[in-house]
């Protein structure tokens, strides 16, 4: 137990060739030591745990060996060597500027500058996390850091350069260090699993990776913390275990149902992720992240952007070629959108299963879809006995209203072949038959879809056909308020005058009566007051050129309404445009100053008399 060191020490790079992941910059290293050519201070930058000080530590044990390679390699055999690996060596100093951050830290460290090294050629100073260094003590160091003795050599590490002061930043050479792909730290823990003796699973070391967000260090702490748990066998599922990883099983299952639209299904998937401790927010993440592999994997070219085990990019490829592009794109905009607004939203498990609810009804649709807004209101989600009860009793009445349509076309046939000049047969109505077409008439239009803008054509073949609709109709529902007065049935006319309140009542009415599609419409027309010219003429006035045209293209039908609603055959209805004067262009300065000398003689005699101009 005494002896037990963690891998992220134990493992810890001791030559430039085992650092993982940093090849440039080694390699920059290294030829610097090869050709002599080293600067006086270098600045190493970049995320945690990605080998900063590790080639610091490497760089000042080269630069000191007394038998460098010709690969620019420490020998590890000299004196200067062997005390840099026993922790004895008095040339390179370590100063962590977190917890020595002022300037008299500073000050002592620019005193040990002024003794030359006594074995090996550097005096090395290694100065960690170096943007925790006070103002005061920057200021101090600056002189130091420009114009070192000969022996000195400065190596500053940080992992936020943008605190650094730019004369700092311009006294260094600059080395930023990248985070490490998934690829290079499975490999790496893959040699460490091997010097252990653990049995490890690829996907196993995978989920490590991934958690270890490009650290190796990170990477190596999450290995023997998963290692200790697993007791010597790591495998995938006792490591999404420990981890607490939402497996990428569920988001290949949900996918599936997505395709199938199986809703029931995406929803208990969802409640059994909720109650493993998972948070929502966490799950629409790993779903988008999902959708962007599965689009990724559609490409051989893209493929490579996966960052996976070789068994699962096989997977994702498998599914990506059962999901269409409108598909993924809509789902991944859904999910980002859902991501966005699921801080600000106070029913956080609602709003993730209506994306959830929306993803599977495009998955499920024909047209192309960009996923910018919902395509159509949601569909029914679940069936039950009820629901059977409803059909079977919509298909009872359909049967029974097409039995009525044939009788009625048998009456029209009788008709039609009656002798001329011998009066028709009165229609006879059928008592069993009349209830079940005004039910059948009200069921169709409920269950009409909604247009998603407004269109004149529409709206006035909508009207040409109640226009012409024949008698035999009225109790349908869309003609159900025109029956009696666009029908062209005969209505008593009057001479009477038409008063302002009736004909606003008779306008505002061919407004309600106008279908649901057709709402905007119908909301404009109830806002316009028209304007009685004489009593029989009236006035309608719009600014909106596009409504004026939507209005005389509408005119004839309101004219038909608003007439046999009044029961008066001389009303006239004029739609006029208002025109907008002309706005007063705009006058340069001197143009104002002319214009007021114009408008204003009193101003104009001040200025002749006092010689005013403009400066």
């Amino acid at each position: 137990m005494d002896n037990y060191i963690v891998s992220a020490r134990k493992y810890r790079p001791m030559t430039f060739d085992t650092v993982v992941g940093q090849s440039a910059l080694t390699d920059t290293l290294k030829n610097s030591v090869k050709s002599g050519h080293l600067a006086h201070a270098y600045l190493f930058c970049g995320p945690r745990g990605v080998g900063k000080t590790t080639c610091a530590r490497i760089f000042a044990k080269t630069i000191n060996c007394m038998n460098p390679g010709p690969d620019g390699e420490a020998c590890g055999e000299c004196e200067s060597c062997k005390a840099f690996n026993e922790q004895r060596s008095l040339n390179i100093h370590e100063l962590d500027a977190a917890s020595n951050n002022g300037i008299e830290e500073m000050k002592a460290l620019i005193e040990q500058t002024r003794i030359p090294p006594q074995v090996g050629k550097y005096k090395v100073f290694i100065i960690d996390e170096v943007h925790m260094l006070s103002t005061a003590a920057f200021n101090a160091f600056l002189k130091t850091l420009e114009e070192p003795p000969h022996y000195v050599v400065f190596i500053l590490a940080t992992t936020e350069k943008h605190k650094l002061l730019p004369t700092i930043l311009s006294r260094c050479q600059i080395y930023d260090f990248n985070r490490m792909n998934v690829n290079d730290i499975v490999r790496h823990l893959t040699g460490v699993a091997e010097k252990e003796g653990i049995q490890v699973e690829p996907a196993a070391l995978n989920v490590i990776a991934e958690k270890a967000d490009g650290g190796m260090r990170d990477a190596l702490s999450i290995f023997d913390q998963v290692a200790a748990f697993c007791n010597g066998n790591i495998t995938y599922e006792q490591t999404i275990k420990n981890l607490n990883v939402l497996d990428y099983e569920y988001y290949f299952h949900l996918v599936d149902y997505f395709l199938e639209g199986n809703i029931p299904k995406v929803m208990t998937t969802l409640n059994d992720i909720l109650n493993k401790g998972f948070e929502a927010s966490h799950f629409i993440g790993g779903l988008n992240s999902h959708l962007r592999n599965l689009m990724m994997s559609r490409d051989p070219q893209t493929l490579p952007l996966i960052e996976a085990s070789d068994s699962v990019r096989q997977k994702f490829g498998e599914q990506a070629k059962k999901c269409k592009p409108q598909f993924l794109y809509a789902a991944i905009r859904r999910c980002t959108d859902c991501d966005i607004n699921y801080k600000a939203s106070q029913n956080k498990r609602l709003l993730v299963e209506i994306t959830l609810i929306e993803i599977a009804q495009m998955a499920t649709e024909d047209i192309p879809y960009s996923g910018r807004s919902p395509k159509r209101i949601l569909k029914q989600l679940f069936k039950s006995a009820a629901g059977a009860e409803v059909a079977a009793s919509t298909a009872a009445t359909n049967q029974a209203a097409a039995s009525s349509a044939n009788g009625t076309a048998a009456v029209k046939s009788n008709v039609a072949n009656q002798p001329a000049g011998r009066p028709a047969p009165a229609a006879v109505a059928n008592p069993l038959t009349a209830k079940p077409v005004q039910e059948q008439a009200t069921a169709t239009v409920v269950s009409k879809p909604r247009m998603q803008g407004f269109s004149i054509s529409q709206l006035s073949q909508t009207m040409n056909a109640v226009k012409g609709a024949p008698a035999a109709n009225e109790n349908a529902a869309d003609g159900a308020t025109l029956s009696a007065e666009t029908s062209g049935a005969d209505v008593a006319m009057s001479d009477q005058a038409v008063r302002p309140d009736d004909f606003i009542a008779a306008w505002r009415a061919f407004a309600a009566q106008l279908p649901r599609e057709e709402a905007t419409m119908a909301t404009r027309l109830e806002n316009i007051v028209p304007t009685a010219v004489d009593d029989y003429h009236y006035e309608v006035m719009t600014e909106n050129p596009l409504f004026f045209e939507q209005v005389k293209q509408l005119l004839p039908d309101i004219l038909v309404f608003v007439r046999k609603k009044l029961h008066s055959d001389r009303v006239e209805i004029d739609v006029k445009q208002r025109l907008i004067e002309d706005r007063a262009a705009l006058l340069t300065r001197s143009e104002q100053f002319a214009k007021m000398k114009e408008m204003n003689a009193a101003f104009k005699k001040l200025v002749e008399e006092l010689n005013l101009d403009l400066v």
